[in-house]
């Protein structure tokens, strides 16, 4: 596979504006979307929110696992960002399509300074031998997971059946123990249920 040089698309721009491009380039996330829902039939989302809660979750499993949260987070936090360049293939695209997500990163940061320290988390990652990064491998399955959640409380059965392949493939206790306990959570409870459970007989004000 031939690429592109990517000095050649630099043409000369300082560190602040390569920095700039790299922002712009971070907004292109927005307009990514995930493409596996169109086999799933039902939910949505592009790449940049799957990137925001991905970092949470992975926040959190580094703090149950007693791991440094910071750096699990930024591995989740920039795990996809090679997308804003090839796009999200999916389980069914990666049958036929091949892409190169090391080379888009390369060329993504190429003249920002951010090089080593991005690239060398997204190293780790790959690798998956740290704590950090099998837990930020697990954060990308509960993210989906979430979702698929969500879906299968609404009704798509087929969620359930997707469910079951992703928590297959976490790598850790604690994301295990995560997952299973959102499996078995609706979607709805931390907002319908609330801290104070009155306040759906008394939201018309006529109760005190």
């Amino acid at each position: 596979m031939t690429h592109c040089n990517p000095q050649l698309n630099l043409q000369g721009r300082d560190k602040l504006t390569r920095l700039a491009d790299f922002l712009f380039e971070a907004g292109m996330l927005r307009k990514t979307p995930r493409s596996g829902y169109q086999f799933l039939g039902t939910g949505s989302e592009n790449v940049a929110e799957h990137s925001f809660r991905t970092s949470v979750v992975g926040y959190v499993l580094a703090c149950e696992a007693e791991a440094d949260p910071a750096r699990t987070a930024l591995m989740c936090l920039f795990h996809d960002f090679h997308e804003s360049r090839i796009g999200d293939f999916n389980y069914v695209n990666r049958i036929y399509n091949t892409c190169n997500p090391r080379a888009a990163m390369e060329h993504a940061l190429e003249g920002t300074g951010l090089e080593s320290g991005i690239l060398d988390l997204l190293d780790e990652l790959e690798r998956a031998e740290t704590l950090e990064a099998k837990l930020a491998q697990d954060a990308d399955q509960i993210d989906l997971i979430l979702n698929l959640k969500q879906e299968l409380d609404l009704g798509n059965k087929y969620a359930g059946k997707w469910m079951e392949g992703a928590l297959k493939r976490l790598r850790t206790e604690a994301g295990a123990t995560l997952a299973a306990t959102i499996a078995r959570t609706d979607h709805t409870d931390w907002w319908f249920i609330g801290p104070d459970k009155s306040w759906w007989e008394r939201k018309n004000g006529t109760h005190k």
